[in-house]
């Protein structure tokens, strides 16, 4: 299986050590945090359950069918693993208050358990939850000692907050269709597939620019031009005059230095940090015609991830990692500097 990710750069350089990631279902566990408490009251039905070795759209779907509602019914806050035990929120349009049984859809599908219903007064959308706790096993590991240098590094430094490779599909089919759209001009009423093939156009040029930044020595350097995000969500364009500050302020944990994802309107950036990302922006003229076309505004992501509550153990050749993320980012992003993945044997559906 080709590695989609492998022309970006590593932080700690590329690993030596090898080993297997997600081996096995249980290898791969995911519990979502919405951040907020459900109402207990309103039109939509909420259930929370555990999936294992199945997507949230296929567990979406057949959801709707044992309710007896349409799948745009059903929603959901994000898109979890399918090789992986999870553990989601689903929230079902179901006005009229009744509460479905679901033992049918529990004993046709046994890979799917609820754990938990509630009433909401609005339906679940993507990003609307706080982030996600990980457990993560790295079997099979040939080098435990060098994994084990580098999670100390990635745990005081970070890691380059990259896009995962999921996110470009499998084989970077995503990625190919994103390109073929914006070469051909593809105009569809599928909002669904439009927003994928809009997110991965987006995902790949973000990647290129944090990647060309590590190149450079600029991952967590602040330069003239850059635009940096507070705690509080404010932006800063740094001049001269506050560039010490706002590098004491990025060293601190307190601010992070952003990226583009690319729209159609002109880029913040100015002077050197805007030309490392109008020149990767200008590579990719057909994922631009894309996001162009359907006039996707200009955003900003951060550079850098930190995982919080992270710690690990180590048995033999197996290393178990827990941490917690926020929403939007990637797990694999963590282990990418950790490890190289040796291929695991799976059925595709």
């Amino acid at each position: 299986m080709t590695d989609i990710l492998s022309p970006f750069a590593y932080l700690c350089g590329q690993p030596t050590a090898k080993a297997k990631l997600k081996a096995k279902h249980e290898h791969f566990r995911v519990i979502e945090n919405l951040g907020y408490e459900l109402s207990g009251h309103g039109e939509h039905w909420m259930v929370r359950i555990r999936k294992t070795g199945e997507n949230t759209s296929f567990v979406a779907n057949e959801l709707a069918k044992a309710c007896g509602v349409t799948s745009k019914d059903v929603s959901w806050a994000g898109l979890k693993d399918r090789h992986a035990v999870t553990e989601q929120w689903f929230s079902v349009y179901l006005p009229g208050g009744e509460e479905p049984d679901l033992s049918g859809f529990l004993q046709e599908h046994t890979t799917i358990e609820v754990l938990d219903t509630a009433r909401h007064h609005k339906k679940l959308r993507p990003g609307d939850l706080q982030g996600n706790a990980f457990e993560v096993v790295l079997s099979e590991v040939t080098n435990v000692e060098d994994v084990l240098a580098r999670l100390a590094i990635v745990k005081e430094q970070g890691v380059p907050n990259y896009f995962g490779s999921q996110r470009f599909g499998r084989e970077g089919n995503n990625l190919h269709e994103a390109r073929r759209w914006g070469r051909n001009n593809v105009r569809t009423r599928n909002s669904n597939k439009r927003s994928m093939y809009l997110s991965t156009a987006r995902s790949w040029i973000f990647n290129h620019i944090l990647s060309k930044r590590i190149e450079l020595g600029l991952f967590e350097q602040v330069i003239v031009g850059d635009i940096v995000q507070q705690q509080n969500g404010e932006t800063t364009l740094v001049d001269e005059a506050s560039l010490a500050s706002i590098q004491s302020s990025v060293n601190s944990e307190q601010a992070v230095i952003t990226a583009a994802l690319a729209g159609d309107n002109a880029l913040p950036t100015q002077g050197k940090a805007l030309d490392i990302e109008q020149a990767c922006i200008d590579q990719e003229g057909d994922l631009m015609a894309l996001i162009r076309g359907n006039r996707m505004r200009h955003d900003r992501r951060g550079v850098s991830l930190r995982a919080q509550n992270f710690h690990w153990s180590v048995d033999n050749d197996m290393i178990t990692l827990k941490f917690e993320l926020d929403s939007g980012s990637f797990a694999t992003a963590i282990t990418r500097e950790l490890i190289e993945e040796i291929p695991v044997e799976r059925q595709y559906d």
